[in-house]
């Protein structure tokens, strides 16, 4: 029999502008996405760590992301 003792994934995130608004709008609402999505993982309390936050010069968002898999322990995977 196996179990699950630790498990993380590590995702890269691309939020992207929408194209058929104003650029300014565009990067706003981004803005709000990525708070957005930070605030659902403290709600949800799923364990997380942002490894990086990049705001690329088209204004969209790249965040680097481990982050606790379903409800499985995360182990060392944060430290």
């Amino acid at each position: 029999m196996k179990r699950i003792k630790a498990a993380c994934i590590c995702q890269t995130l691309h939020f992207m502008l929408k194209e058929d608004i104003a650029h300014e709008l565009a990067v706003r609402q981004v803005q709000e996405e990525v708070t957005h999505y930070k605030h659902t993982l403290e709600r949800n309390r799923t364990q997380h760590k942002i490894l990086e936050e990049t705001t690329q010069p088209d204004g969209s968002v790249m965040l680097k992301i481990v982050k606790q898999y379903n409800q499985s322990p995360v182990g060392d995977y944060l430290n």
